[in-house]
């Protein structure tokens, strides 16, 4: 019998999201963002589900974008990262990557590569998160050497919102002024500059901006924002981390339970041990009390996250039991849920960090 630990992909859920971000932007193209892993649920067979409604996708590296192509993915990738070296031009164009330019050097090395093809370019403007990309000064100088290169096709202007998950979208606002400031610049010598500007948060906020968005988080139904909206309640849940109770054992009251004695029994307690710890990517910083599901019924976390365990006070469900299906987060029995946020806020993290952190050891399980 293997170890019961698994990662359920709800592939069904996923296209569901995904087709969600395209009607909260009629008139725009969605990138389906698969980066690090699809967000930990398995980029291949994510692509694979996504293929027939997705035009193209995005990843941060073409590490990531060859092993999807090796997959039998034709759809345009995104590297949103572009490239690290001028060596990975070659390659790119014969793959037909579209590669982001964020960097003077990026910019210098395709201008003075020869290359099989014209490359699909995303030059990116730095308009407030200070990260990547060009001014707009640097911006519109590089726009108009590439344009007149011969060395790209189908050229995008692309940025990335500081604050967009926030519930405050002055400095937003402020970022949209620039990029319209810049596109109509250009706009008025005679450039077209087609953009792509949304992230999961703005796609929920912005209701439509530029000619392509990219929702990514949104796509595994984790909620972005700071506090959420009608829209971001709406997404499901694609993935739901499971094990079992492997052990049920009873502690005496005032008896210490895991490593460092940080919970100590406050009655005679039933401790059951669950197959899930740090090193399958939960969160070791969880804290006292943190939420599991057992049997469908909420339970806290008593005591500190083990590598391959975590305990859990399960004096009040009368059923647990060596085998107790456990949900980590996800969906659970008798349509119990919990979130992935609502664990995050526990930890003193986000959604993002338990979801990408979930490690190659746990097996996922797809869904359609």
């Amino acid at each position: 019998m293997s170890r019961p630990l698994r990662a359920l992909i709800d592939l069904s859920a996923l296209r569901e999201n995904y087709q969600r971000a395209c009607a909260l932007f009629p008139q725009s193209r969605a990138i389906a963002v698969l980066k690090a892993n699809a967000y930990g649920h398995g980029a291949l067979r994510c692509a694979k589900a996504l293929e027939d409604i997705a035009p193209a996708f995005a990843v941060a590296s073409i590490e990531e974008a060859l092993a999807l192509r090796a997959g039998g993915i034709t759809q345009p990738i995104v590297l949103l990262e572009g490239f690290f070296e001028a060596s990975e031009l070659s390659e790119i164009a014969r793959q037909g990557l579209w590669t982001a330019l964020h960097s003077q050097w990026q910019v210098d090395a395709l201008l003075e590569a020869d290359l099989p093809a014209p490359v699909h370019a995303w030059l990116k403007f730095d308009s407030g998160m200070h990260r990547l990309g060009f001014s707009a000064a640097e911006f519109a100088a590089n726009w108009r050497a590439l344009a007149a290169s011969g060395k790209v096709q189908d050229m995008h202007l692309i940025t990335h919102f500081a604050t967009a998950d926030l519930d405050d979208h002055r400095y937003r606002d402020v970022q949209l002024e620039q990029i319209a400031a810049l596109r109509g610049a250009l706009q008025h010598e005679g450039h077209e500059v087609p953009c792509c500007l949304a992230n999961s948060p703005a796609t929920l906020t912005l209701q439509g901006a530029g000619n392509w968005h990219r929702p990514g988080l949104m796509l595994y139904g984790a909620d972005p924002l700071e506090h959420g909206n009608t829209s971001s309640h709406a997404l499901k849940p694609v993935m739901t981390l499971e094990s079992e109770l492997i052990a049920v054992r009873d502690v005496a009251a005032g008896e210490p339970v895991g490593y460092g004695g940080r919970f100590v029994a406050p009655r005679a307690t039933r401790i059951g041990v669950v197959a899930c710890g740090y090193g399958d990517g939960y969160d070791r910083h969880a804290g006292e009390g943190t939420p599991l599901l057992v049997d469908g019924v909420r339970a806290p976390l008593a005591g500190r996250v083990s590598m391959d365990m975590m305990t859990v006070d399960v004096s009040h469900i009368e059923t647990a039991r060596i085998g107790s299906r456990v949900t980590l987060w996800g969906s659970a029995d008798g349509g119990a849920s919990l979130s992935v946020s609502e664990v995050a806020s526990w930890c003193d993290t986000i959604n993002y960090t338990l979801l990408t952190g979930v490690m190659p050891r746990v097996p996922r399980i797809f869904i359609s």
